[in-house]
């Protein structure tokens, strides 16, 4: 197979983009964040909304991070919404590239994302993705998802807007899609494939 025809996603396309002067923070960790200065009152509320000293939150037994959905999210699509459970088999999950979910074309849609944090604060966290169709990168996207504490109820992630591709071009093959959440030291967490196409 020629690498044009090829649609996978390389390593180094998946690259966060950096902030030239930006100095990654010291990471911390869940006790240490919980003895920072009480009396700091801005700092205590930036703990709660972490979730920082809350009852039920930090499992050791649990990941860092765990993906429970991916889903892609229109106020104009028939249905509204439709997504992949990111929970199934590694097996599945390598279908997923084989068994493309559909979208209408034309149509405004947002990415969104349902994750829980287990073990510790993890701050910094960013959703990347590049779309490829018959090996040519067609788009990109990077969005900020911020720093979570853990609890025990999942966050959802709703990112920007996008408009699904329209014409006779977007509807006559499978886009392939790597989708990888990373932190501001480029840790990855999560990493996988999947596919739609365009009706």
């Amino acid at each position: 197979m020629s690498h044009s025809q090829d649609a996978s996603v390389a390593d180094d396309e998946l690259k966060p983009s950096t902030t030239e002067g930006y100095k990654v923070g010291e990471k911390k960790t869940l006790d240490e964040y919980t003895q920072l200065d009480a009396n700091d009152e801005s700092l205590a509320r930036w703990k709660a909304s972490l979730g920082i000293g809350a009852s039920g939150g930090a499992d050791p037994s649990k990941p860092k991070l765990t993906l429970h959905s991916l889903a892609l999210i229109s106020d104009t699509a028939p249905g509204g919404r439709v997504g992949i459970n990111l929970e199934q088999s590694k097996d599945k999950l390598e279908a997923l590239k084989k068994n493309p979910i559909t979208i209408k074309e034309g149509v405004e849609y947002s990415v969104s994302i349902s994750f829980s944090v287990g073990s510790d604060v993890l701050s910094g966290l960013k959703y990347l993705h590049v779309v490829k169709r018959a090996g040519v990168t067609v788009d990109k996207l990077e969005e900020m998802i911020g720093s979570y504490g853990p609890r025990n109820e999942p966050y959802e992630k709703k990112f920007v807007q996008e408009e699904a591709p329209s014409g006779m071009l977007a509807r006559s093959g499978t886009n392939v899609v790597r989708s990888r959440v990373v932190d501001d030291d480029g840790a990855v967490y999560a990493d996988w494939t999947w596919a739609f196409k365009v009706r």
